[in-house]
């Protein structure tokens, strides 16, 4: 069954997140979603993914990028590509809503652990910036450090750090995800113009 229509929410960053394409339903397991940013609404921290390369197109409101060294304030129809391996940070700017459909490729584990991670913060169990609590963050951002390296601190101290904070957190019964965390009961239709923003790949349309 299509997961197309699934909706996940994080109450803490102001992220609502409707599935578009989910990796287990796309051949090369790309992930593609529109994403609403409530005012004030930003991803949790800096951070960059070692592996994936994540592309964003602005359907109404305003957002905020800063990719490496580069900052810049996107508006609707504009774009922004974010590399491999590259720190980058966004957040939603004025008083509007911000809409944007965003590809993640590859995506499968990327919804994994971001998936965990909204879960968490609905349930409370994480900062307020919608950071899991030490212990946590140890345990899944070890099992997936080829998928998101948060920016600080550096991640030769991450691995130091971390690295004594598993063995604790795996023994307290954390685990690097929660399945419960990883499905929706939510459904709803996506949006039209959303859903129009996707190519005959069920990609995001690129460079058009």
């Amino acid at each position: 069954m299509s997961r197309r229509g699934e909706v996940f929410e994080n109450p803490v960053t102001g992220e609502r997140v409707v599935v578009l394409v989910h990796p287990d339903d796309h051949p090369q397991g790309v992930l593609v979603a529109h994403l609403f940013v409530a005012p004030g609404g930003r991803v949790a921290t800096p951070h960059l993914h070692p592996t994936l390369r994540e592309r964003f197109h602005v359907l109404s409101g305003r957002i905020g990028f800063k990719i490496g060294d580069e900052k810049r304030e996107l508006g609707p129809g504009e774009a922004a590509e974010v590399p491999a391996g590259v720190v980058h940070d966004w957040w939603q700017v004025g008083p509007d809503v911000a809409e944007v459909v965003a590809e993640v490729s590859p995506g499968a584990r990327f919804v994994e652990m971001v998936g965990t991670i909204f879960g968490l913060a609905r349930d409370g169990k994480s900062d307020r910036k919608g950071v899991p609590r030490p212990l946590q963050l140890a345990v899944t951002a070890s099992a997936y450090r080829d998928t998101m390296v948060i920016a600080s601190p550096p991640p030769a101290v991450q691995r130091v750090v971390f690295g004594a904070l598993v063995p604790l957190g795996r023994a307290l019964g954390r685990r690097p995800i929660y399945e419960e965390y990883l499905h929706s009961e939510v459904v709803v239709e996506p949006d039209p113009a959303a859903l129009a923003m996707l190519d005959g790949d069920e990609r995001l349309r690129w460079g058009d």
